[in-house]
C-alpha cells in the first residue's frame, strides 16, 4: 500500500462502576480533576491504564478504601492512557498505577506502599491527620514508647486560635510523609510509548510505616516533661542518644528545615521491609550490615493497638539499653503496663529518679554444655551442667538452669572446662557425676561440672509430665555391633526450657544492653506475614500454619541462619531467649538446614537420591556408601551418571549403596560439605568418621571407582565378623589411647597459650605503632589543611589574574578594532586624494586650453576677416557643414572633458 492504514483507538469506557464512590474520568479529563481538587480538603487521584494488570488488581482495593472514606476524601480515577486525553498529553508516567494524594494546597504526595485497601486507607488517614494530639501523660508515654521516631511540638492555643508556628509545624508533618516516600520505589508495570511493558526492578524499601510521627502538646505542665518551655518549640525524642530540641537560633523555622532536621537525627529501633519480589539489592544491602533478625508478624494497619509489636519494641529497647537509662526504664514499665509513680520530668537535663527494680533472687550461675560428637569424652557423657563460683562441695542441679551470670564469666568457665576434660572421663554411667576444678584465670574461684549420659534420640529425652532429663543406660560408642549412627542429639534450646522447667527463675538482667556486650549485634527487621510469607517459607517456616508468626536470624558472614522453633509462640520471652542463644560464645542454636522434599524421589532406583532429611538415614547406615555431590548447574556432573549406574549394577545392593545429593537444594552440616563439584566421598561401614575423598587428579571411571572402594573398604567390618562383642581389655586399651590423646591435646593447648601470649605482645607493639601512626596522621592532616588553605589562596589569586588578563585582552581587542577602522579610513582618504589630484590636473589642463582659445579668438578679431579654411577636407561638389553641427560637436567635446 502507498500509505499505512492505522486503526483508530477505541473510545474509552468506564473503568469503575457508575455506582462506585470513585469518580471515574475515563476520558483523561485532567483539567476537570484539577478544578474539583481545589474545592476539596483531601483528594486521592488514581492514575491508571485500562490494560494494566496491576491497575485492574488495584481497582477493587481503591474501591474498598473509597467506600470507607468517601464522606471525608474525594477519590478520583483518571485514565492516563487514552491518546486524546489531556492526562496522556501532560503526564508522562513510566509505570501504572500511580496514586497522588493532596491535602488542600499541599501535594502531591505519591503513595508507594502495598496496593492493599487497609494500607491505602491507613495512609490516607495519616495524611488527613498528620498531627497526633497529646492531652495527658499516659498518651505522652504511649507516644514516646512507640517504635517510630517521634517529634513533639508545644503550642499555646489560649491566646489565639492559631499560634505562631503551628501551620509550619503542621506542614512539616506532611513534608515528612512526602520525603519518606520519595526515597522508595515500588514494583509497577513499566510502560514505553511503543506499547511494550516490563517490570520495574528498583528497590522498594520503607513505606510510611517507617516515617517520623508528629505530635502536638498544648498543656504547659505536660510540655515541661520533655524540656519544652516556649510556645512553638519542637522536640525530637530518641531512646538511647540524647534527645534534641529544634535549634531556632541556628536554623530558620520552616517546614522543610524541621522535616530535614527530624529525618537526619532520627533514631530507629527496627525497620519495616517491603520487598517487591523482583530482582533487587534490598535484602543484600541490609544483610551486609551484620547479623539480621527477621520477624514475620501479621500486621493490620487499621488496628488501634498492636500487642505483638509492643512486645517486640520492649525487646528492642532492652536489647539496646546499654547504659540503663532511666527514661528507657520508665518507658519499658509503661509498655509492661506496670503501675509506677507519676514522673515529674522526662527532661533530658534532669531525668526522673525511678524506683530501684527488685533484686533477683540469688541462684547459681549455671549453664548447660552440650558436648559435640567428636569430643573425647562425649562417648560416655554428652551433657554437663557447668556452674560458676560454687563451693568445693559442689552442686547437683535438678534441672537445666538458666544462664544468670555475665557473658565473660561463663566464657571463662567453658575455657577452663575444656582444659580439664580428662577429669570427667569415666566409664558410662547412669548417674550424675560431679567434679570440681579451679578456674584457669583465678586461683580462688571454683567451678563445678556435673555430667550425665543423655540419649541422642528424640524419644525419651524429656519426660512430658515432669520435664526432667532421663538417664538411659545405653551409651554411645564407636565399637557397637551396629553399623549406624543416630540423628544428631535433640538437646533443647534455652528458649525451650522456660516451658519445660517452669520452676526455674526467668527474671534475668542478662538481656538488658546485650547488644553492647557481644560481637554479634543484631539488626531487627519486621515484615508483614500477610504479604511476605513466601520469604518466611524460604527461610524455614511451615507452609501451612494457622498463625503466621516466624522469627529467623540470618548471618551472611558465617553463611548460616537459625530459626525459632515454629512450635513456640512468638512472644517476648521466647524472642529474648532466641537472641541470647545466638549471642553467647558457644551458641546452642543449630544451623537450620533447608532441603528438598524426599517424597518426590522414588526409592526403587539403583542410585539413591539423598536429601537433607534422609542424609543420616541413608549415608550413616549399616552399609558402605559412595556419595556423589552434584548440582544442576554443574556441566560435568551429568556425564558421570552412566558410570555410577554401572557401578551400582556391579555391587550388591544389600551391602553397598550408591547415592548422590544435590547440594544446591540441600544443606548439610559443615563437616559434610565440599568445596568443588563433582566430588565423591566414601563412607565405610563401622567407620563413618573415617570417610575418604576420591582423589581429584584421578579420572572418575568404573575401574578406578572399584579400586578406590576395595582399597578403603574393611572386609572385617562385615556382619559375620561383628558377632563377638568388644572385650573389657579392648575398652581399657581404648581408654589408654584416649588419655594419650588428651595429654597430646593439653600440650597443644599449652603451645597455643604461648602463641597467644606472643600475639598479645605483638598486639601491644602494633598498638604503639598505630598510636604513632595516628600522631603522624594528625600531623599530616594539619599540613594538608595548611596546604589546602594555601591552595585556596593561590586559586583565588589565579582567578584574579585570569580576570585581569581577560579584561586586558578585551581592551586590546577593542584598541585593535579601532586601529583597523582608522587604517581603513586612511586608505579611503588616500584613494579619494589621488582622484582629487587627477581631477585638479584635468581641470587645470582644461583651463589652460580655454585661455589659449580666448587669446586666439582675440587675435582673429583684430585681423581682417578672411574666409575661414575648412577644418575638414571637403570633397568636390560637397557643401560645408551647417552651423548646428559644429555646435553639437563642441558640446560633445565638453561632455567628454567633464567625464574625464
Amino acid at each position: 500500500r502507498a500509505k499505512d492504514v492505522i486503526i483508530p483507538a477505541k473510545p474509552p469506557v468506564n473503568f469503575f462502576s457508575p455506582r462506585s464512590p470513585v469518580l471515574d474520568l475515563f476520558q483523561g479529563q485532567l483539567d476537570y480533576a484539577e478544578y474539583i481538587r481545589r474545592d476539596s480538603e483531601v483528594v486521592l487521584l488514581f492514575f491508571y491504564a485500562p490494560w494494566c494488570g496491576q491497575s485492574i488488581a488495584a481497582r477493587a482495593e481503591i474501591q474498598q478504601a473509597a467506600s470507607r472514606l468517601s464522606d471525608q476524601v474525594l477519590f478520583v480515577a483518571i485514565n492516563c492512557w487514552w491518546n486524546q486525553g489531556k492526562c496522556r498529553k501532560q503526564k508522562h508516567f513510566f509505570y501504572f498505577p500511580v496514586i497522588y494524594l493532596y491535602h488542600r494546597s499541599f501535594g502531591p504526595i505519591e503513595y508507594k506502599g502495598p496496593m492493599s485497601a487497609v494500607y491505602i486507607e491507613k495512609f490516607v488517614r495519616r495524611v488527613m491527620k498528620p498531627l497526633l494530639y497529646i492531652p495527658s501523660q499516659s498518651e505522652l508515654l504511649d507516644f514516646l514508647s512507640n517504635y517510630e521516631p517521634g517529634v513533639l511540638g508545644y503550642f499555646e492555643f489560649s491566646g489565639s486560635p492559631q499560634p505562631p508556628g503551628y501551620l509550619t509545624f503542621f506542614t512539616s508533618a506532611l513534608h515528612s510523609l512526602k520525603k519518606a516516600l520519595e526515597s522508595t520505589s515500588s514494583p509497577r508495570a513499566l510502560v514505553s510509548f511503543t506499547g511494550e511493558w516490563h517490570l520495574e526492578t528498583k528497590i522498594y524499601m520503607l513505606d510510611y510505616l517507617g516515617t517520623v510521627r508528629f505530635g502536638v502538646i498544648t498543656n504547659k505542665h505536660l510540655a515541661k516533661l520533655v524540656s519544652l518551655v516556649h510556645s512553638g518549640s519542637v522536640y525530637l525524642h530518641r531512646h538511647f542518644n540524647t534527645s534534641l530540641v529544634f535549634p531556632r537560633e541556628v536554623l530558620n523555622y520552616t517546614a522543610e528545615n524541621i522535616c530535614k532536621w527530624a529525618l537526619e537525627n532520627q533514631e530507629t529501633l527496627f525497620r519495616w521491609l517491603q520487598p517487591h519480589g523482583g530482582k533487587s539489592l534490598l535484602l543484600n544491602n541490609e544483610l551486609k550490615k551484620g547479623p539480621a533478625l527477621f520477624l514475620f508478624i501479621p500486621f493490620n494497619p487499621l488496628a488501634e493497638s498492636h500487642p505483638l509489636i509492643d512486645e517486640i519494641t520492649e525487646v528492642a529497647l532492652e536489647y539496646n539499653n546499654c547504659h540503663g537509662d532511666q527514661v528507657v526504664e520508665r518507658l519499658l514499665q509503661h509498655l509492661r503496663r506496670v503501675d509506677a509513680p507519676v514522673l515529674e520530668s522526662l527532661a533530658l537535663e534532669a531525668p526522673a529518679q525511678l524506683p530501684d527494680p527488685p533484686l533477683i533472687t540469688a541462684s547459681p550461675c549455671c549453664n548447660t554444655v552440650v558436648l559435640p560428637q567428636w569430643h573425647s569424652f562425649s562417648r560416655t557423657h554428652n551433657v554437663c551442667e557447668l556452674c560458676v563460683n560454687q563451693t568445693a562441695g559442689g552442686v547437683k542441679p535438678s534441672s537445666v538452669s538458666m544462664p544468670q551470670c555475665s557473658f565473660f564469666e561463663m566464657a571463662a568457665a567453658l575455657d577452663s572446662f575444656y582444659l580439664k576434660e580428662q577429669t570427667f572421663y569415666h566409664v558410662a554411667s547412669d548417674s550424675i557425676e560431679c567434679s570440681n576444678f579451679l578456674t584457669s584465670y583465678s586461683p580462688f574461684s571454683y567451678y563445678t561440672a556435673c555430667c550425665r549420659t543423655i540419649s541422642r534420640g528424640v524419644a525419651g529425652f524429656i519426660d512430658s509430665e515432669q520435664g526432667v532429663f532421663e538417664a538411659p543406660t545405653v551409651a554411645f560408642s564407636s565399637l557397637e555391633k551396629k553399623c549406624e549412627v543416630d540423628a544428631p542429639s535433640s538437646i533443647p534450646h534455652i528458649e525451650e526450657n522456660r516451658y519445660l522447667f517452669p520452676g526455674v527463675d526467668m527474671t534475668s538482667t542478662n538481656f538488658t544492653g546485650l547488644s553492647c556486650r557481644t560481637n554479634k549485634t543484631l539488626n531487627i527487621y519486621l515484615l508483614d506475614s500477610n504479604l511476605f510469607w513466601l520469604y518466611a517459607e524460604r527461610l524455614g517456616a511451615p507452609s501451612s500454619t494457622q498463625v503466621k508468626e516466624f522469627a529467623a536470624i540470618v548471618d551472611v558472614k558465617e553463611e548460616s541462619h537459625y530459626i525459632l522453633d515454629p512450635k513456640h509462640a512468638l512472644m517476648k520471652l521466647s524472642l529474648e531467649s532466641f537472641i541470647q542463644n545466638f549471642s553467647v560464645l558457644y551458641s546452642p542454636l543449630k544451623r537450620h538446614l533447608i532441603g528438598s522434599d524426599s517424597a518426590q524421589f522414588p526409592s526403587q532406583h539403583l542410585i539413591t537420591e539423598v536429601t537433607t532429611d534422609t542424609f543420616w538415614e541413608v549415608v550413616l547406615q549399616k552399609q558402605d556408601v559412595l556419595l556423589l555431590y552434584y548440582a544442576p548447574w554443574c556441566g560435568f556432573c551429568p556425564s558421570l551418571n552412566h558410570v555410577f549406574i554401572q557401578l551400582a549394577r556391579n555391587l550388591p545392593m544389600d551391602t553397598f549403596t550408591v547415592a548422590r545429593i544435590d547440594v544446591s537444594q540441600n544443606d548439610l552440616p559443615w563437616e559434610f560439605m565440599v568445596d568443588r563439584l563433582p566430588t565423591v566421598l566414601f563412607f565405610p561401614c563401622n567407620r563413618k568418621d573415617l570417610s575418604v575423598k576420591y582423589p581429584e587428579d584421578l579420572p572418575i571411571t568404573l575401574p578406578n571407582l572399584l579400586k578406590f572402594i576395595l582399597h578403603h573398604s574393611d572386609p572385617a567390618s562385615s556382619p559375620q565378623n561383628m558377632a563377638n562383642s568388644p572385650t573389657k581389655e579392648c575398652l581399657q586399651s581404648e581408654a589408654v589411647l584416649q588419655r594419650g590423646h588428651i595429654s597430646h591435646l593439653e600440650r597443644e593447648i599449652q603451645k597455643l597459650r604461648a602463641e597467644i601470649s606472643s600475639l598479645q605482645r605483638a598486639q601491644v607493639q602494633v598498638e604503639s605503632q598505630l598510636s604513632s601512626a595516628r600522631r603522624d596522621e594528625h600531623r599530616l592532616r594539619r599540613q594538608q589543611r595548611a596546604l589546602e588553605e594555601q591552595h585556596s589562596l593561590l586559586r583565588a589569586h589565579s582567578e584574579q589574574l585570569q580576570a585581569l588578563y581577560e579584561q586586558k585582552t578585551r581592551e586590546l581587542q577593542e584598541l585593535a578594532r579601532k586601529l583597523q577602522e582608522l587604517a581603513d579610513a586612511s586608505e579611503n582618504l588616500l584613494t579619494e586624494n589621488t582622484w582629487l589630484k587627477i581631477l585638479v590636473a584635468t581641470m587645470e589642463r582644461k583651463l589652460e586650453g580655454r585661455d589659449g582659445a580666448e587669446s586666439l579668438a582675440t587675435r582673429k578679431e583684430v585681423r581682417p576677416k578672411q574666409p575661414e579654411p575648412s577644418s575638414t577636407p571637403q570633397l568636390p561638389g560637397s557643401s560645408p557643414p551647417p552651423a548646428n553641427v559644429s555646435a553639437t560637436l563642441v558640446s560633445e567635446r565638453n561632455n567628454e572633458n567633464r567625464t574625464d
